[in-house]
């Protein structure tokens, strides 16, 4: 999917309460679909696109005898996504009764609190961009579950033991890189990528020749950075996201002799075009050619041309790089509603049973999807991307580079 401005998109920010979707029934039952994402700041960039392909979905859904309700809730502080604040909107939608479900949350050090808390409530709840393995897998998973093996979480996205690797792969066997030097923004996701970047680099022969952790709120990396600059890396690596540094870093390195060098990242940095405020683009400025990235989602699937012609239609701007995900998981939301309401009635317990039943297959905008035992997607796709300056009428896009199977067709 081609990335862009959010452009009029952004106008829908403000609905950070609740927005009516489809036409229920006046004398039915209205019931609510909860959205949980980073909406403000620089993490917009990344999450609104997410936030808008649910929105589209539920605004389309209609469910005879009963109201169906979306339910926006913004976890950044500060531009970026907080993990205190992610488990206050999963325990104000806990407290509402009428919230069934939930689609969100966008980052997996937000997961990592919500999961135990929407876990113990029995409330269903679709990420469409979480990539932590620990998430769901193992004794990590497992922790995270109070109720286990009671699943109510699940996720669209491919995860980073093979998100971290095919970016690996693409820096040693496509570019012919050799040496890289390694940032991470210490949190679940970038730290976690990072781990699996670096040991398909070394598998594959490459050489690590230097690696740092820089939490968010750094802005200076110019130590880093010029400390790397010794060991004449043939690229850097970033783990984590543009709001906490991705953007910074790409931009920060010309300063430190750099500038020319591939710049590898995951998923954390794809999200708009230059003249997207907050984007990694937008804040890597002059320094942003040369950088690639991935995104743990299919970008090229059968109903591509259609599903963008009706989000740009709707919000006036192409679907970025998450939007068909958040429109998949507010999907399978609606459609395990669906099979409640046909089985007797839409109560939490009910569309948890039905939205993690394992032997269903959901009809989706990103095509076929089962979950597994702890709630993974059998779609495991990861795309990659570069950015080229002369795209997104001049400001600077991701343009599409490829795409990484590891399901079979």
């Amino acid at each position: 999917m081609k990335l862009t401005r959010l452009g009029a998109a952004i106008a829908a920010a403000s609905i950070v309460v609740a927005a009516c979707g489809g036409t229920g029934s006046d004398d039915g039952k209205t019931i609510k679909v909860g959205i949980t994402l980073p909406l403000s700041g620089s993490s917009l960039a990344s999450a609104g696109p997410a936030r808008d392909g649910a929105l589209l979905a539920i605004k389309e859904f209609e469910l005879d005898g009963y109201t169906v309700q979306s339910f926006v809730l913004d976890h950044a502080v500060n531009g970026v996504h907080d993990p205190q604040q992610g488990a206050k909107d999963m325990t104000t939608f806990i407290s509402d009764d009428a919230v069934v479900a939930a689609v969100g949350p966008f980052n997996s050090s937000v997961g990592k609190v919500q999961i135990p808390i929407s876990n113990e409530a029995g409330l269903f709840q679709c990420s469409p961009a979480n990539t932590n393995p620990d998430l769901t897998m193992g004794a990590a998973g497992k922790e995270l579950r109070p109720k286990d093996p009671v699943i109510n979480y699940i996720r669209v996205a491919a995860t980073d033991d093979v998100q971290g690797p095919v970016v690996a792969q693409l820096g040693i066997q496509d570019l012919s890189l050799k040496k890289v030097a390694i940032i991470d923004d210490t949190e679940t996701y970038g730290k976690g990528l990072a781990d699996t970047f670096e040991a398909e680099w070394k598998a594959l022969g490459g050489e690590v020749v230097g690696r740092q952790g820089a939490p968010k709120g750094t802005t200076d990396y110019l130590p880093i950075l010029t400390k790397f600059k010794e060991s004449s890396p043939d690229a850097v690596f970033y783990g984590g996201v543009t709001a906490t540094g991705g953007g910074l870093v790409r931009k920060q390195m010309p300063q430190a002799g750099l500038g020319d060098l591939v710049y590898l990242g995951g998923d954390g940095i794809q999200d708009g075009r230059g003249d997207t405020a907050g984007s990694f683009i937008n804040i890597a400025d002059d320094a942003a050619p040369n950088s690639y990235s991935s995104v743990a989602a299919i970008a090229e699937f059968p109903g591509q041309a259609d599903f963008a012609e009706k989000y740009e239609a709707e919000y006036g701007v192409a679907p970025g790089a998450y939007a068909a995900s958040g429109y998949a998981c507010a999907q399978v939301i609606l459609q395990a509603i669906e099979k409640a309401a046909a089985d007797g009635d839409v109560t939490r317990e009910a569309v948890r049973a039905a939205g993690t039943d394992t032997a269903t297959t959901w009809k989706t905008v990103i095509g076929d999807l089962k979950f597994d035992a702890v709630g993974d997607t059998s779609q495991k796709y990861i795309s990659l991307f570069k950015v080229d300056m002369t795209a997104g009428d001049g400001t600077g896009d991701w343009v599409f580079i490829k795409q990484v199977t590891f399901t079979a067709e």
